[in-house]
């Protein structure tokens, strides 16, 4: 009987070393060839799916910026829509129907817009209209400067005559025709604007009036439990972000403007309430943002006083109250749950501005914070680890010095 169980115990290729496999080879030495072939196969398929989202990575800035009319208004509704989900949720639990709460964020986000609208847009076309006319002022105000610029150009100049032998060849520039009326630019521009406005409209309505249906189902179609919990995690962790980001930025926009607004009021600047709206509209664009709507303060101030020390006060009003914003009170709102790397936003500021210009500025934080919280998520693509701790690079190395060192090798 013992010998029966000895006989039907299961054998290991640690009891049989002399064991053939397929390959003709023992099991044991079959079983490490078979992991070395599946390593290389992990690595080759990772290898290719690096080069594709390498490939990817370079064409698609080019790719959104040449179709920069669909991508556009898609993704500003799209950040639109996703920062109003906490009030369409709030609506929802309140009994109201799902679409009848969509249609009223979209409306009350379009009453928000048009009285930005009404207080910017409207003043500083009838303000800036007045440039042509204040240019004998503002050359006024600005006659020391401009005194000292002619110094120092009339100095250069001459140095410049001393210097070369004969004067460069100037490059011809090509002319570029403009439209010859208002209706050929309105013709050309404001179809298309309206067209975009309308599809951005539309998106909203139609994401918002079938968000909770498309959580749901984007969650319980996952195939694991952990799937789904992660799914869900991820829709409300982007959620919750980007609507405290701009609900947060909002706020303390409107706070920045109406403060601004106050103190130029103060100082008998026209047009208060519109200056004080293009800083808190710029502000939403960080570093960047104030110092452009401290320039046109600045252009503003020359073109309505005659003192230069004067004109200077609304730029140096503006400065102040944003670096008041900055330094206190933004970081003591928004706290360090929205915190992002200073280089990250000026990366995400230089590409989204250079594919989609002002607009694509206005929305390079919060398409960074919906990145950011997808990939906290999913995880980062380790490259450094797969290029040098685990590559080929590091093995390559690992042979080149195996060789220096293994006279065997050396002697072969």
């Amino acid at each position: 009987m013992a010998d029966h169980d000895d006989t039907e115990r299961t054998l290991t290729p640690l009891d049989l070393p002399d064991r053939e496999g397929a390959f003709g080879l023992p099991v044991g030495i079959e079983a490490d060839e078979a992991i070395r072939i599946a390593q290389r196969r992990d690595r080759l398929l990772a290898a290719l799916t690096l080069i594709a989202g390498v490939g990817l990575a370079m064409g698609l800035p080019f790719a959104l910026k040449s179709g920069a009319e669909f991508f556009l208004p898609l993704t500003a509704a799209l950040v639109i829509a996703i920062a109003l989900v906490p009030v369409l949720e709030w609506l929802e639990r309140h009994r109201v129907p799902s679409p009848i709460a969509a249609l009223f964020c979209v409306l009350a986000f379009l009453l928000m817009a048009n009285v930005a609208i009404a207080a910017i847009v409207v003043p500083a076309t009838d303000f800036f209209r007045l440039l042509p006319s204040r240019i004998s002022r503002i050359q006024e105000n600005l006659s020391p400067l401009l005194d000292l610029y002619s110094t120092l150009e009339k100095s250069v100049n001459k140095m410049l005559r001393q210097v070369a032998t004969s004067p460069p060849p100037r490059p011809q520039a090509t002319a570029v025709a403009p439209p010859t009326s208002i209706l050929e630019l309105a013709a050309t521009s404001a179809p298309t604007v309206i067209v975009q406005f309308f599809f951005g409209v539309l998106i909203v309505f139609f994401f918002l009036s079938g968000w909770t249906r498309l959580r749901r189902r984007t969650i319980t179609g996952r195939t694991s439990f952990d799937g789904a919990m992660a799914t869900a995690r991820v829709i409300q962790d982007v959620v919750d972000d980007v609507s405290a980001y701009l609900g947060t930025i909002t706020a303390i926009n409107i706070a920045l403007g109406l403060v601004i607004a106050g103190a130029l009021h103060l100082v008998g600047m026209p047009y208060p309430l519109m200056w004080g709206g293009i800083a808190a509209l710029l502000n939403y664009i960080p570093y960047f943002g104030p110092i452009i709507a401290a320039f046109l303060m600045a252009l503003g101030g020359l073109m309505t006083f005659r003192d230069v020390w004067v004109a200077m006060l609304p730029p140096a009003i503006m400065i102040g109250c944003h670096l008041v914003e900055a330094n206190a009170i933004t970081p003591f709102v928004v706290g360090h749950r929205l915190t992002i790397n200073p280089i990250l936003i000026l990366v995400s500021l230089s590409f989204w501005g250079w594919v989609w210009g002002t607009a694509g500025a206005l929305l390079a934080v919060p398409l960074l914070i919906i990145l950011q919280t997808v990939l906290g998520a999913a995880g980062k693509p380790d490259i450094a680890g797969f290029l040098f701790e685990h590559g080929t690079l590091v093995q390559q190395r690992r042979e080149r010095r195996h060789r220096r060192t293994d006279p065997v090798d050396q002697d072969g």
